[in-house]
């Protein structure tokens, strides 16, 4: 009944019956496309082109498009596609996944759908795991494609921007997964859009998807950098603050906690630095110290908003009262109280960009994959990717034979035992493939057969041009390999002469991994294209998975059966178990996935209205539109804060209104509190943005249109940069400590929305602060050039939890002679006060 059931409802039958009747009519196509010349086959490509433009869809092109590839691989590659790679092909360009069983062509199955969407003109990304690969499949399938009219391009790290723009513009572009997302995050940071190497991400071919999008899911990519902050710039700031005076120096809103300098703060901070004009754009750095030092001074108290707890600043919740540690104040805030307490400046961690595998590739508009093993994780790729999992027939039928387990009673047993059937079947000729889940595994099994006098490869995924070459030999008669799990991947054994007539390729597994794929994977390389072969795993009670799931009455059984170390049980019972105990483990491991991506979600959100914003400052001819929104805004959040609906309109604070005009958009006098008295918030609002146009067009007038337009660009893309990477940074701290939050009964995951939606409207608020002030207060100079805020290195992160690679920022101190006053006023010499 079950069976019936099974194939009345299996959709991979169904689906693989639809891919059958188009690799025939592709097949019925043959006599045509052999019929024609080489010079009539390459114009099929123009013409393809055309229709496609016409508004023919590629689904309409797919069978004629492959039947093309199909005979230019015969003639160029000498590789003629059998029927299940045409399916395959067919399920790629669906957008779902191809599982093909190792050795049957899945980089010639790719060539089709590649060809079919490279006619778009939008580009095509063929994605393998490392650069060895890339360039060999770049370099073997590239000919077909030139031979049919299409360019190819070869993405490498150490390529120049020029190069890598060439690479993206061709037709097809492979690389590893690594490169591409830097890319991406690189991208993403440039200040001209001509600096831009990434068209929009169109389709992508995803060698061993299932090593990329679920083995390396989480893994997040990182541009780390050097901050241009300095540790005495805080010192320095903190020293100036202490010499002014409330009210006469700055003003400070109790209600608001808001901190503005007055007309004679500015000039005392323009004396104490030796400078003419506070607001000129090379003193950014400097004003906001001094702001954040008088932040730190006015509005944060010691053992109220923060302890001193063994050197450290440590911020208390302002609603438990409890201490948060590891939490850190943004913007550089943190290490202006650290120089209040005169405390040691820790330097600011810097996160330039980052990404997941999980979200970089979930941005292309369609996406597919390759691979001998991807049945079992079909829940996730459909869940996170939306890619249906197909399973291609092979070409012939398989003819490895796949024996039960044999499990010992211990793990120095389970090796001994290993080690003679290796010496036994390499005597006779037999080559074996030994897979190992752990390196320190396969250096033990290589003591036992450098005892036994066996020749042997060790492998592992240290050198890969290495590694091809050793697995490419590793079917030849006699030979041993000793591999690591997922080394090796991409590259087939091959067997040599008289293999055939000993049995083929012996696959012997020293232990169960804990996901069934990667142990189908280590099986799969025996028995290729219908070649015979013999799989074997070993297992022991004492290994982690049998130690993990309830061995111990096994273990006791087989005491108590009298049973030693030499004689294993091979039961399908067993198997099965020890398959259940899999199944639970990779249920395990999908859901911290699916929750970790539900985290990366909130990030992913925020990052690409960034971004896209980001992209539309670069991209856009003229700001000043976009400028005023920004100003409009900071005008409108001041004049509430000020004029709160809880109280009369004779108890607002319309002298804390004009402070902040006349410190952050106007100069003194322009408005005055008689402008704002007797006005309603919104007329307010409307008076002084009137002024603030004023004075923005007398800015223009100044200036050449396009210095004007080139300066609005240089403070924007400033300001965003360098909010947003303290923004990464926070939310990185929050997601650290929000898991404390399960123990106050609260779900943690909806406490990071709301706080982190919250942090992302404070960072946007504080970048139209920081827009509307320079805009509007500094001086602009004719050599206006865009800055990067911080130089930035990539680093792969290597898993969930462990600490990022990070540069300490470069310091870059002020100009002082070390016999000068310091500028903190003390009447000491500075090399005696802060320059110690």
């Amino acid at each position: 009944m079950l069976g019936l059931l099974n194939k009345v409802f299996d959709p991979n039958k169904r689906q693989i019956k639809k891919l059958e009747t188009l690799a025939e009519k592709i097949e019925a196509l043959r006599p045509q496309t052999e019929g024609l010349t080489d010079e009539q086959l390459r114009e099929k490509t123009e013409e393809f082109k055309a229709r496609y433009a016409k508004g023919e869809t590629l689904d309409a092109l797919l069978v004629e498009a492959f039947a093309v590839v199909r005979e230019a691989a015969k003639r160029v590659l000498g590789l003629h596609p059998y029927a299940v790679q045409l399916m395959g092909g067919a399920a790629l360009h669906e957008g779902n996944i191809s599982e093909m069983k190792t050795g049957e062509g899945k980089t010639l199955t790719s060539t089709m759908p590649v060809y079919l969407n490279a006619i778009t003109g939008k580009g095509v990304h063929v994605i393998t795991v490392n650069e060895y690969l890339a360039s060999r499949d770049a370099h073997e399938m590239g000919q077909l494609y030139e031979f049919l009219g299409l360019t190819v391009g070869l993405n490498l790290n150490g390529l120049s921007r020029e190069e890598k723009i060439e690479a993206y513009r061709a037709d097809i572009t492979y690389g590893t997964n690594n490169e591409f997302g830097f890319d991406y995050l690189r991208d993403n940071m440039v200040l001209y859009r001509e600096q831009m190497v990434q068209r929009p991400l169109h389709f992508a071919v995803i060698d061993e998807v299932d090593s990329i999008l679920i083995d390396e899911a989480r893994t997040p990519l990182i541009i780390s950098g050097t901050a241009q902050k300095s540790t005495s710039l805080y010192i320095q700031a903190n020293g100036f603050v202490r010499t002014l005076k409330i009210e006469e120096d700055y003003t400070y809103d109790e209600k608001t906690k808001s901190v503005q300098l007055t007309e004679d703060g500015i000039s005392r901070a323009e004396k104490a630095f030796g400078i003419e004009n506070l607001f000129d754009i090379n003193h950014v750095a400097l004003i906001h110290h001094i702001n954040q030092a008088l932040k730190a001074h006015s509005s944060m108290h010691k053992d109220v908003d923060y302890v001193v707890d063994e050197g450290e600043v440590v911020i208390v919740d302002g609603f438990t009262g409890r201490l948060m540690k590891g939490r850190r104040y943004s913007d550089g805030l943190h290490q202006a109280i650290e120089a209040k307490e005169g405390l040691e400046i820790q330097n600011e961690s810097m996160t330039l960009a980052t990404i997941t595998f999980q979200n970089y590739f979930r941005m292309y508009e369609k996406l597919s994959g390759m691979t001998g093993t991807a049945k079992t994780e079909e829940e996730e790729f459909r869940n996170i990717y939306n890619m249906n999992v197909v399973v291609i027939p092979t070409n012939r039928p398989i003819a490895r034979d796949d024996r039960p387990d044999l499990i010992y009673k211990s793990i120095e047993g389970k090796f001994r035992a290993v080690a003679e059937d290796i010496a036994e079947r390499h005597f006779k000729g037999q080559p074996v493939l030994v897979g190992t889940v752990a390196i320190e595994t396969s250096e033990l099994i290589s003591k036992f057969l450098s005892k036994k006098g066996i020749k042997h490869h060790i492998l592992n995924a240290k050198n890969h041009e290495r590694e091809a070459e050793i697995i490419e030999n590793a079917g030849q008669r006699g030979a041993v390999t000793i591999a690591t799990n997922m080394a090796g991947r991409g590259t087939d054994i091959k067997l040599g002469a008289g293999v055939v007539d000993v049995g083929g390729l012996a696959v012997i597994g020293t232990e169960r991994h804990e996901s069934r794929r990667i142990d189908n994977q280590l099986r799969g390389r025996s028995g290729r294209q219908g070649d015979p072969g013999v799989t074997q795993f070993y297992l022991s009670m004492e290994d982690e998975l049998m130690r993990r799931f309830g061995s111990d009455n096994m273990k006791s059984m087989m005491e108590r059966l009298g049973m030693d170390d030499d004689q294993p049980i091979q039961s399908k019972m067993v198997s099965r178990a020890v398959e259940s105990a899999q199944k639970r483990v990779e249920g395990n491991n999908f859901d911290a996935r699916k929750q970790l991506l539900q985290y990366d979600d909130v990030l992913r959100q925020q990052r690409e209205i960034i971004y896209s914003q980001r992209y539309e400052v670069i991209d856009s001819e003229n700001l000043r539109e976009v400028v005023e929104k920004m100003i409009s805004s900071s005008i409108a959040r001041n004049v509430e804060l000020y004029t709160p609906g809880t109280e009369l309109p004779e108890e607002w604070n319309i002298k804390g209104i004009v402070d902040y005009v006349n410190g952050n958009l106007l100069s003194e006098g322009d408005i005055v509190e008689k402008d704002l008295k007797g006005k309603e918030p919104e007329e307010m609002v409307e008076a002084i943005l009137n002024k603030v146009k004023e004075r923005y067009n007398e800015k223009e007038a100044e200036l050449l249109p396009e210095q004007m337009r080139e300066f609005e660009k240089v403070i924007v893309l400033r300001a965003v940069d360098s909010k947003w990477m303290d923004h990464i940074d926070q939310m990185d701290n929050l997601r650290q400590g929000i898991h404390l939050r399960a123990y106050g009964q609260t779900d943690p995951l909806r406490e990071y929305q709301m706080e982190g939606f919250a942090m992302f409207e404070t960072m946007i608020a504080s970048i139209e602060e920081e827009v509307s002030r320079y805009i509007m207060k500094a001086q602009i100079r004719n050599n206006l050039e865009r800055q990067e805020v911080a130089k930035g290195q990539q680093a792969v992160h290597p898993k969930e939890g462990d600490e990022k690679p990070k540069k300490k920022p470069v310091t870059k101190a002020m100009d002082i002679g070390r016999n000068d006053p310091c500028i903190c006023g003390s009447g000491k010499k500075y090399k005696q006060c802060c320059g110690k």
